[in-house]
């Protein structure tokens, strides 16, 4: 706005004495899980008390989704789900992810392939054991030191 001219650069300064950068949904791995955990509690009181929790496919999709639309996409999601769901486990088809073109295509390198399936399972499963290292590598059927050696060959976080 500042550059556009219909924003006093002065005043902004005065505002921005100190800005907090937030990251994004799909940068913060673990975080989608949690938060639609605690939106299927809110809103399974409110809507729907019938339903109890996510079936494990569904917090396959929730974790691997990339979020676009950040947490107001994933709340207006498990809302909806918490609404359509039939019995007292909100599974995958319940949210609604229509396939997008980049999951549609495949992978013909193998390495790469590799890579994108070890990245989706190492996520899912420290969104599983909600960043607990030692529960994720159990998950995983791994040592601690690998898991390690993964998180930081794959640039992943906890």
């Amino acid at each position: 706005m500042i550059a556009a001219g219909t924003f006093r650069e002065d005043l902004f300064y005065r505002l921005a004495e100190i800005v907090v950068r937030i990251p994004g949904l799909a940068e913060r791995h673990g975080d989608a899980v949690l938060l639609a955990k605690a939106f299927l509690k809110r809103f399974a009181k409110e809507m729907n008390p019938s339903v109890a929790g996510f079936a494990p496919d569904a917090l396959a999709a929730i974790d691997s989704h990339e979020w676009p639309g950040n947490v107001r996409e994933l709340e207006n999601r498990v809302k909806r789900a918490v609404i359509m769901a039939d019995g007292k486990l909100v599974c995958a088809d319940d949210l609604d992810f229509a396939e997008s073109e980049e999951e549609s295509t495949q992978v013909l390198n193998l390495k790469a392939a590799r890579e994108q399936s070890d990245r989706r399972v190492i996520r899912h499963a420290l969104a599983r054991s909600e960043g607990n290292i030692s529960s994720t590598a159990k998950i995983l059927g791994i040592s601690r030191p690998t898991l390690y050696d993964l998180l930081k060959q794959y640039d992943l976080h906890v």
